[in-house]
């Protein structure tokens, strides 16, 4: 039975704009780790001639003329062309583009940060031949695809040898939660948002983790097959992450997400966790899990003018990494061993987990308070550093709108009612906010297991929002 194709309907319309041009396209298609790259090629490919080549993965032993060997063995077997030189890149792109010359063609150079990473002469030598070869088949559409964002950006993206050739830059971020909740099928509307949840805690948005799972299965079977036994997916996920997109530097990525699993911080926090002090080097690796799709840059802002303040932090963006850092690894010599693993401190880090869930679905709560972009003057988790003028204060989630409108929304987790501390709570973060006396400000409470009816009966929260809201 043929894998059903879920979401992305955006991109892939994005893409099919193409087919009505009138000459060839270069695109960028770059997003994190399982993130349906592939997959949403192969979609896209299905009525086209499509050729498609992938890079070695990055092991040391991998050299640069292994990599020309492998391309050259994938192109003997697509176009039938035995005998092919595989010393220069330059003739085996030239082989290519004399077999394409002509006709509607997909071209696909998937990993390609793997492929050309070994050989600086790599992208140049691409990039020459699309000028002088490829382009001319003006129906001709090349992708040119990766997991190491940061690598596609600084090389590709941001290279002046490529300016003005791409047609198309495509980030594929995670699945948005309304998507998530088909993986259940047939079943969606038997499983509660709860226990949706506690797989989505430790998936995310990713599509290829919502695949391993079974939806006829409980949320606890489920997530013991998928991380606590030693060939489960993902448990070894990890690993491949790391050595994959990182390899010789992996050991200071882990660091930081180490760090970054115990909640947001500044880049000075982070250099001070990691004995480096703040500035390129530091700053470099955050922007390369920032470009990578597993962290997250937010920034505060002054409410009274709607500008960005310099202070910022970084959040681990990816639920899977806290999971396996929190949960997973602290019993990995037990789930080597087969030994049954009931984790302890499985619930100290739910509240971060929902928390996640909802900022990476920031545009669904959105659309529940009716606000469109234009409306959004600001949005984020917001900090408020202590000074003599005022405390300082955290939120989860400010929307500040065109209108003087704060919507502060708390993100809460429990695994009973939500009762009415949370308005205590929710008071005293506001009485805390600097924003002066021309804003209306406009609780929010967003939950996953229900609220008491007392706080339902307060009138405190302008609007109450359930997690399974966000999934339908």
């Amino acid at each position: 039975m043929e894998e059903r194709f879920l979401g992305r309907e955006r991109e892939l319309g994005i893409l099919k704009r193409l087919l009505t041009k009138r000459s060839a396209s270069l695109v960028v298609i770059k997003g994190r780790r399982r993130i349906g790259k592939s997959r949403l090629i192969e979609e896209f490919g299905k009525p086209l001639k499509t050729y498609t080549f992938i890079g070695l993965p990055p092991e040391k032993k991998v050299t640069a003329q292994m990599q020309r060997m492998e391309f050259s063995r994938q192109m003997e077997r697509q176009l039938q062309i035995p005998g092919l030189q595989t010393k220069d890149w330059g003739d085996l792109f030239w082989h290519l583009s004399h077999h394409v010359q002509e006709g509607r063609i997909l071209i696909v150079l998937d990993e390609i940060n793997w492929m050309g990473s070994k050989d600086p002469t790599f992208l140049g030598k691409l990039k020459t031949a699309w000028d002088q070869s490829f382009k001319k088949n003006s129906e001709l559409i090349m992708i040119l695809c990766g997991s190491m964002s940061s690598w596609i950006e600084k090389n590709i993206i941001s290279s002046t040898g490529f300016l003005g050739r791409t047609s198309l830059n495509l980030t594929l971020e995670e699945l948005p939660l309304s998507i998530c909740n088909l993986f259940w099928h047939t079943r969606g509307s038997l499983v509660s948002s709860y226990e949706k949840y506690k797989i989505l805690s430790v998936t995310g948005g990713v599509p290829k983790y919502l695949e391993e799972m079974h939806p006829e299965w409980t949320a606890e079977e489920n997530i013991r097959m998928l991380c606590f036994e030693k060939e489960a997916f993902l448990f070894k996920e990890f690993t491949h992450i790391f050595s994959d997109l990182f390899s010789a530097r992996s050991t200071t990525y882990k660091k930081i997400i180490e760090r970054l699993a115990e909640g947001s911080a500044d880049q000075q926090g982070i250099g001070e966790a990691l004995h480096m002090k703040k500035g390129g080097t530091i700053g470099s690796y955050l922007e390369d899990l920032v470009i990578t799709g597993y962290v997250a840059h937010e920034h505060t802002w002054n409410i009274g003018s709607g500008e960005p303040s310099k202070f910022s932090r970084y959040r681990l963006k990816d639920n899977y990494l806290r999971f396996y850092l929190k949960v997973i690894e602290p019993n990995r010599f037990k789930i080597l061993q087969d030994e049954e693993v009931r984790p302890l401190g499985w619930d100290d880090i739910m509240g971060l987990q929902f928390e996640n869930l909802v900022l990476n679905n920031r545009s669904s709560i959105k659309k529940k308070l009716s606000l469109i972009g234009e409306d959004v003057v600001f949005d984020n988790p917001f900090f408020q550093k202590q000074t003599k003028m005022h405390l300082g204060c955290q939120i989860d989630y400010l929307i500040q709108t065109k209108y003087n409108s704060l919507h502060v929304c708390e993100i809460k987790f429990s695994k009973e009612k939500i009762g009415m501390d949370v308005v205590k709570e929710v008071q005293e973060k506001i009485s805390k906010l600097s924003c002066g006396k021309k804003f209306s400000i406009w609780p929010v409470l967003i939950h996953v297991n229900g609220v008491t009816e007392a706080v339902q009966n307060s009138g405190f929260f302008s609007r109450i929002i359930d997690f399974g809201e966000l999934l339908n």
